[in-house]
């Protein structure tokens, strides 16, 4: 599929059916189908909200899995594996990278580690993976302090020459657990985000009111620098922690803020409340977090599955309540994530998603693999098998 190309008689998120023509890799014209018959169902590309393309294990060999429980166990053992393994970000991103793709996944937003190990290692190899995919696969990376910003000499300025090198976000990690200084870290956080014009998205796994203060805390920064719409809260868990008049209160402020969040959907968190969420204007997505990795054997690189975990996680019963959670990894992903020219309307970049489904609804619930994926007006996948 290319310039000039038609992708006839389809429907739009369940519409009527219609020809989609494509022009300089967009949407060029909707056309009603003059067609009869039975339509595949057209979703706009899916997008992985949170991942981490320099952890996976995706297209090696089983690992055996023999961690401890506690965060610091999995921080530690994961640099110890890696070294043991010899793994490579840009070998296993990429492999990660193209079973997204075949699942439909058109836009990504990766974590990437910058600690005492790796330093800019890992920045360096993703960075050439993003070239490499380039008008294939839009991919944002966070530039992710694994192991702190104030307890590792010398994160700070990796972190700052990692924005300098392409990184598209800063990232931050549990301010008051992690580094003990929720003031500080939050200061270093949305000091580099001035200095390079980035976004912020904080891994925010502390719980309770602990949590709750550091999210009171990142709003207050938001404010303060004019960053309404480029902050993301991931994970989030407080908010499910929390009674629920304290929740509702924490993100009316987050709503104000212009602050998003990001789950996971975990079974075993209390997650973010995703119907508040909506009701009160918080932009809520999703995304796998740790695929195939020494952190967690779980997960799929398959955002039509991911989806249907959050509708399990959330208890999402009826067909339009199902839609919500495809809008957490589309058109949600895309306004937390800032992807520009998203959906399905003329003008909109041409990444579109093919699939054997009557309603939306079905497409989560059943997760056939795409007949088609097309990015940029590019035909990159058929029938779950990238072409590139």
């Amino acid at each position: 599929m290319g310039d000039g190309v038609i992708l006839e008689h389809v429907r739009l998120m369940g519409g009527a059916p219609v020809d989609v023509h494509v022009a300089d890799g967009r949407i060029a014209k909707l056309v009603p189908s003059t067609r009869q018959g039975a339509a595949p169902l057209l979703l706009p590309g899916l997008i992985e909200g949170h991942c981490h393309l320099d952890k996976t294990l995706w297209g090696r060999p089983w690992w055996r899995n023999e961690v401890g429980p506690l965060l610091r166990h999995r921080i530690e053992n994961e640099k110890s594996v890696r070294k043991s393994l010899g793994m490579d970000a840009a070998r296993e991103g990429r492999a990660l990278c193209l079973a997204h793709l075949a699942a439909g996944t058109t836009r990504l937003r990766s974590h990437v580690d910058i600690d005492e190990e790796s330093r800019l290692g890992h920045v360096e190899k993703l960075l050439e993976l993003r070239e490499s995919l380039r008008g294939v696969m839009e991919i944002q990376l966070v530039a992710f302090p694994q192991s702190g910003l104030l307890r590792t000499p010398g994160a700070e300025e990796w972190v700052d020459e990692a924005l300098r090198l392409g990184c598209d976000v800063v990232g931050g990690l549990d301010p008051s657990v992690i580094d003990r200084d929720p003031v500080k870290h939050l200061d270093i956080v949305f000091k580099l985000a001035e200095r390079h014009g980035k976004p912020v998205d904080i891994h925010l796994h502390e719980p309770h009111e602990l949590g709750a203060f550091s999210m009171e805390l990142i709003a207050e920064r938001t404010k303060a620098i004019g960053a309404q719409g480029r902050v993301t809260i991931s994970h989030g868990f407080a908010l499910g922690d929390v009674p629920a008049p304290r929740a509702d209160a924490l993100l009316t402020m987050l709503a104000e803020a212009g602050v998003a969040v990001c789950t996971s959907a975990p079974p075993s968190r209390p997650t973010p409340p995703l119907r508040r969420a909506r009701e009160l204007g918080v932009t809520l997505f999703a995304g796998n977090d740790n695929i195939r990795d020494t952190w967690n054997p779980y997960n799929a690189p398959d955002m039509l599955a991911r989806a249907a975990m959050v509708g399990l996680k959330y208890e999402l019963r009826r067909d339009e309540e199902v839609e919500w959670a495809l809008a957490t990894v589309t058109t949600e992903a895309a306004r937390g994530c800032g992807f520009a020219d998203y959906g399905l309307q003329v003008g909109d970049r041409a990444d579109l998603v093919l699939v054997e489904a009557g309603t939306v609804a079905e497409a989560v619930v059943t997760r056939k693999p795409p007949k088609l994926v097309v990015a940029q007006g590019r035909e990159v996948a058929r029938d779950g098998s990238p072409l590139i």
